[in-house]
């Protein structure tokens, strides 16, 4: 890029004013303070409450701070049980939003969310598969490693169908996905006529979208995926504010929009499937997250993406503690849960996005 396309660059991206600066730098900070304030909450309640001081003296004589070891109960409830659940729903959540807002940055639009292009129907593909047909080459890890494996290859697969003449349309690609997602439905309805009760039951559970089966296992075999995913997607973030302004005047400024645009897509791909594959499938979260903060401190993607990998960690958290004791001793779906809390916001959405004629919110 030459040092007239810089300052053309420079130019073409509408400053953003000091108050906005000052309300996404707030923003920040709050999520950071309210995940931090959360997590010993999330430790503490549960069907063996622990109160939040002992979850705070427990983890200081882990790191070797002082405090205090816990009772043997107590300990294992938190440092078998309940951090994992935690740590993994910050991974999971953080994926998903990170992923969201990746996606309506790609597509251009407030309404996209990465289900879109087939990601999480073609995760429950491989994991129903796993499921129905008892494969358990893995052991435990089976079911994780065919739904992260289906997921990514259903992702190619929409890309590569879509792409044409060396060009791929968003409009194609979205198509492409509803495509693809209706046939996984009926991959999932043929594997389950062939599946025997228990594995219904299971499918079922794992359709519904749940943590309940958190292990430490399960976190490090998401962890390398959520972290390469979360480092790589800030990294295109000027670039997604230039594709902001349209294709030709992206292509214009030196932005290689079909590479931006492959290369996005498996970001997205990658986050997104590697969060289906521990958790089922869990909807919204990409949806709802991204918007808010646009709503609440400007379209910036330097900001909106790692800005939607801390709400989304702190709303999957929020909401899988709500999940585990609202209906104590029971446990809520945490998809279902999402799905109730989101339907409503995107159907208001959908509602606000229309009377702006499609513009951002």
């Amino acid at each position: 890029m030459t040092v007239l396309d810089k300052q053309a660059e420079a130019e073409a991206v509408p400053a953003v004013p000091e108050k906005r600066h000052g309300a996404a730098r707030l923003l920040t900070a709050g999520l950071v303070l309210a995940l931090l304030a959360l997590m010993p909450v999330a430790g503490a309640l549960g069907a063996y409450p622990i109160p939040v001081g002992d979850v705070l003296s427990s983890v200081q004589h882990r790191i070797g701070l002082g405090g205090g070891e816990l009772d043997r109960v107590a300990e294992s409830v938190l440092w078998n049980v309940r951090f994992p659940r935690i740590v993994l729903a910050l991974l999971v959540g953080a994926s998903l939003g990170c992923a969201g807002a990746l996606m309506q940055g790609v597509f251009g639009n407030p309404l996209a969310e990465p289900g879109v292009i087939g990601i999480s129907s073609g995760a429950a593909v491989g994991a129903v598969a796993a499921i129905a047909f008892d494969v358990n080459v893995l052991g435990t890890w089976t079911v994780s490693a065919f739904a992260f494996l289906a997921g990514l290859g259903t992702v190619l697969l929409v890309y590569a169908m879509a792409r044409s003449g060396g060009r791929t349309e968003v409009v194609t690609l979205i198509l492409t996905g509803i495509a693809v997602n209706a046939f996984a439905g009926a991959l999932i309805g043929l594997f389950l006529f062939f599946a025997d009760a228990a594995a219904i039951q299971q499918i079922t559970f794992w359709q519904l979208g749940s943590l309940s089966q958190a292990t430490w296992p399960k976190v490090l075999a998401v962890l390398p995926c959520a972290v390469i995913g979360l480092a790589l997607a800030p990294v295109h973030s000027r670039r997604l504010d230039l594709l902001a302004l349209g294709e030709r005047p992206a292509r214009h400024l030196g932005v290689e929009v079909e590479r931006l645009r492959m290369v996005l897509i498996l970001v997205i791909a990658l986050l997104t499937a590697a969060a289906v594959s521990v958790s089922g499938i869990i909807g919204f979260v990409g949806l709802v997250v991204p918007h808010l903060l646009r709503m609440a401190a400007g379209p910036g993607h330097r900001f909106l993406v790692p800005a939607s990998a801390l709400l989304g960690a702190l709303v999957l958290l929020a909401a899988d503690l709500a999940s585990r004791t609202v209906a104590a001793p029971a446990e809520l779906p945490l998809g279902v849960l999402t799905a109730l809390l989101g339907s409503p916001f995107f159907f208001w959405l959908l509602r606000r996005t229309r009377r702006r004629q499609g513009g951002w919110a």
